[in-house]
């Protein structure tokens, strides 16, 4: 059956572990009208995904998009409908324990891919999502036109994947820079570990304690509702404008930052001294979050208190090489609380475990009002709080994830 050709059809790639879920629940919500004739999700995960996704017009497709060809036949519509109008690029590696050739591999190289196909079809809008691997000033909130540094190995490539989009010709291309996302069903991040670790935290009735001194720290914050909404807003915008006018309004010169020799090595990296430019809007909620905000909201959620640890006991942490010691007491305490649970928990995606990434201090704070005066986005979510997370851990123990431990 022929799709509805009034609505556009959309291709998510990537993004099951991260946020392409929410924007699937978003476009095609379970009580009312559609936004799109056509869905196709398109993932190397082999897991069907659940909920709202088990209807006639979406799809879910499997595919290695390191590939070339699995990428061609992605783009192919389904017999009987037009060209997909809109991708949403959601790829890219975010564990940060990976080698700089994964890096490249899976991130740089996947979105190249994409976006070139992208741009062969004459898609109207590809909207590529940006993970906060940045660091900003504590100061003052960034401003799309700041030049900010991005974070090691990831940060960098996931920054040089931008300034490659922004070269390629025809792309209708808009990116949505974000900051630490969470809520319902999204089992990655900072957040989502800060959410579990104070549960545990609660559960032993201790204090949840950061190694690093109070200072402004911002942690911007974003609900994946609001990612899945400002991409679809955005979307909608570059379609409307096309990438010239998109680029008068609200285009910025991306700057280099990485190692100069790899220009040669990398296929598609641009020269270190070109800068260009694409329409860009960081998204954040109001919250203006920060690491003492979000600790002290998420433990005190779960009944406890966020406190730090003094100068000896955080230099001590810091000069620790070993994870596992950092670790050890929490995620002790969340397998007993998977094991306590009312059924006991066997399998979940969410870990207490908190790599080296997530024990880092990170600074990242951004300034959302552009995206506020130009595409006119309205937050769905505008604040980081108690009723969010309650959402987010309700929802988790529906689905058998998140341990159910009667009150005594």
């Amino acid at each position: 059956m022929a799709a509805d050709s009034s609505k556009p059809s959309v291709l998510i790639f990537g993004g099951l572990n991260t946020c392409s879920r929410a924007l699937a629940s978003f476009l095609v919500p379970l009580h009312s009208d559609p936004l799109v004739s056509y869905l196709r999700i398109v993932d190397k995960y082999s897991v069907h995904p659940p909920t709202t996704l088990e209807i006639p017009i979406v799809e879910y497709r499997q595919a290695n998009l390191t590939v070339p060809a699995a990428i061609q036949a992605a783009f192919d519509p389904p017999e009987g409908n037009t060209a997909f109008d809109y991708v949403f690029d959601f790829t890219g590696e975010v564990r940060n324990d990976r080698s700089e050739t994964i890096q490249i591999n899976t991130t740089f190289a996947v979105s190249r891919l994409l976006a070139l196909e992208a741009s062969k079809r004459q898609v109207k809008s590809y909207v590529r999502i940006q993970q906060p691997f940045y660091e900003t000033s504590a100061k003052n909130a960034a401003s799309e036109k700041d030049d900010i540094k991005p974070v090691e190995a990831m940060g960098i490539w996931w920054h040089e994947t931008l300034r490659m989009l922004a070269s390629i010709e025809g792309l209708n291309l808009v990116i949505l820079r974000i900051g630490f996302v969470y809520g319902p069903y999204t089992d990655f991040g900072n957040v989502i570990s800060a959410i579990t670790v104070a549960s545990v935290y609660g559960y032993m009735q201790k204090p949840m304690k950061s190694m690093w001194s109070p200072g402004k720290n911002p942690t911007n914050t974003i609900h994946v509702e609001d990612v899945a909404g400002g991409a679809w807003a955005c979307a909608n915008w570059v379609a409307n404008h096309g990438r010239k006018k998109a680029d008068e309004l609200a285009g910025v010169p991306i700057p280099f930052h990485n190692d100069k020799t790899k220009v040669k090595e990398v296929e598609g990296m641009l020269p270190h001294d070109e800068k260009p430019v694409a329409p860009i809007f960081n998204l954040v909620d109001d919250s203006n979050s920060t690491l003492v905000s979000t600790g002290q909201i998420v433990s005190s959620f779960f009944g406890t208190t966020f406190e730090f640890f003094n100068l000896i006991e955080s230099t001590v942490f810091k000069l620790l090489d070993d994870l596992e010691d950092i670790n050890e007491h929490h995620v002790e305490g969340w397998t007993e609380m998977l094991s306590k649970s009312v059924p006991p928990i066997t399998n979940t995606p969410i870990s207490a475990y908190m790599d080296k990434y997530t024990l880092e201090k990170h600074v990242v704070g951004f300034d959302n009002s552009k995206i506020k005066q130009i595409v006119g986005y309205k937050l769905l979510r505008p604040d980081f709080n108690h009723a969010n997370i309650k959402e987010v851990v309700d929802k988790w123990k529906a689905e058998g994830a998140w341990p159910n431990i009667p009150s005594t």
